[in-house]
């Protein structure tokens, strides 16, 4: 019998946001939220109101077709899926006292979907979908209101499906406000951007509201596991220059420190340096203190690519998909949207966020984007999607060589794992899943599903626990 290092109860599943998927973007009571007025992701400018040309008001049309799609999720064998609750479906404008309960209806039925096949939900409670309203009349997360309103939002959720929720993520990808902070913060972008100060005040905001939804949780549902989630981003120095290892290190702590917080409890001392350098003085109440000694209990993570950092200015390409800074590494190949593949990287990263917090860890999102082509074969019509396999082989084989370093790994969620309109672009041409949803990026299409090679793929890899991968 082939061994695996996967450990029995690894939860192996995919992942999806309810901005990408779900689509029904006024129906069930739902208001608007940031996403509806971004047609072409964090590329280009918001609009005034929703428009034809903005595919997530759509989206797959998860909100009608959840028990087909959760079905071909329990035909692979998922043991988890992570998902996403949409805040203005629950609380339409993100300020009123009382949700709104055919909001919650649907997600009670999805929940009751995935009982039904035996999947674990993994729920993100904000996924870059903050309510419109609170971006337009509250200035996002720069207001200190909005963590009273995330925290009713979050107590709701807990009181409501807490029983059937064990796991929990605050804030997808927390550290990317700085650098989105309309999508991420719901923080509008004035002539000239964000003052820095202004972003840094809200992402405290943001690190209390998470630390308070942590509490929350234990105190109303005192089984659950609440977790944060952070991009993350191994960095290379460019050279073997000491000052470009120091430019590693600078840039790397800019996004550990959610993680040391969520973790710790408090801000380490080189963000404190960092904002004393730049004359920022934020907002942080003894009451905040006290909030944020609410770690976490475990930590998730999206991988996607790695970069490298130079302290040489003449050295400082941009990288196409490079969003969080950096320059491209000159060693690694890149998708097709620019985006540098790095399996290796992921071992890195997942020993030194185990090695740093001590927290077991949780992949929720990692995949390739890809033009994939719809074909049919014997009858069947499908996608040859080798490339993405191979993506996906060589990484989990990496996660599988971390859990052998001694890393504790909770579970593996591959992004996208039906075909979604994407955050970084609002493209649905650029496809992660296992499933194929015929929808073109000029909205056309059947929306009908069908299995990708890799749908098969992925089945074997979890039957086997890990076992079937290619080493």
């Amino acid at each position: 019998m082939t061994t695996t290092p996967f450990p029995d109860g690894f939860l192996w599943g995919g992942a999806t946001a309810a901005n990408q998927i779900e689509g029904a973007y006024d129906a069930g009571g739902k208001g608007l939220s940031v996403q509806d007025v971004m047609p072409q992701g964090i590329s280009g400018p918001r609009s005034a109101e929703p428009t034809p040309d903005n595919l997530k008001l759509v989206g797959i049309d998860h909100y009608h077709r959840y028990a087909e799609d959760i079905a071909l999720f329990a035909e692979m064998g998922f043991g988890v899926y992570r998902f996403s609750i949409a805040w203005s479906r629950i609380f339409p404008n993100g300020d009123e006292t009382e949700p709104n309960e055919e909001g919650l209806a649907f997600y009670d039925r999805v929940l009751d979907e995935l009982e039904k096949h035996g999947i674990e939900p993994l729920v993100t409670i904000s996924h870059y979908e903050t309510p419109l309203h609170l971006a337009e009349a509250y200035g996002g997360w720069t207001n200190r209101a909005l963590i009273g309103f995330y925290e009713r939002y979050a107590r709701t959720l807990f009181e409501r499906f807490g029983a059937r929720v064990k796991y929990w993520l605050t804030f997808n990808e927390i550290n990317s406000l700085l650098h989105a902070p309309f999508m991420s913060g719901g923080i509008p972008i004035p002539e000239g951007g964000v003052p820095k100060g202004d972003l840094y005040q809200a992402m405290h905001h943001e690190l209390v509201a998470s630390a308070r939804a942590t509490r929350i949780a234990r105190e109303v549902a005192p089984e659950a596991k609440v977790g944060c989630m952070v991009l993350s981003m191994p960095i290379y120095p460019l050279t073997p220059s000491p000052a470009d290892a120091v430019a590693v290190m600078d840039a790397d702590h800019g996004n550990l420190v959610y993680g040391d917080v969520h973790t710790r409890g408090e801000y380490p001392g080189y963000f404190l340096r960092r904002l004393r350098e730049e004359g920022i003085a934020l907002d942080i109440t003894d009451d905040d203190r006290t909030d944020l000694k609410n770690t976490v209990d475990f930590v998730s993570f999206s991988y996607y690519m790695s970069i490298a950092e130079t302290a040489d200015p003449a050295l400082r390409a941009a990288g196409e998909g490079n969003i969080m800074g950096g320059v491209p590494n000159p060693t690694l190949p890149a998708s097709e949207w620019g985006w540098q593949i790095d399996p290796v990287g992921l071992r890195l990263v997942l020993n030194q966020f185990w090695d740093r917090w001590q927290k077991p860890l949780f992949v929720v999102e990692n995949g390739l984007g890809a033009r994939d082509q719809l074909v049919e074969i014997d009858g069947e019509k499908t996608v040859v999607d080798d490339y993405r396999i191979a993506y996906l082989n060589d990484h989990l084989v990496q996660v599988g060589e971390a859990i052998e370093d001694g890393v504790e790994v909770l579970g593996y969620t591959s992004w996208g794992c039906i075909d979604i309109v994407s955050a970084s672009t609002a493209q649905l041409s650029k496809r992660y899943g296992f499933i194929y949803v015929d929808r073109n990026d000029d909205g056309t299409g059947t929306l009908d599903r069908y299995r990708k090679k890799s749908f098969g793929w992925y089945a074997d890899v979890i039957r086997t626990n890990g076992a079937s991968l290619t080493r």
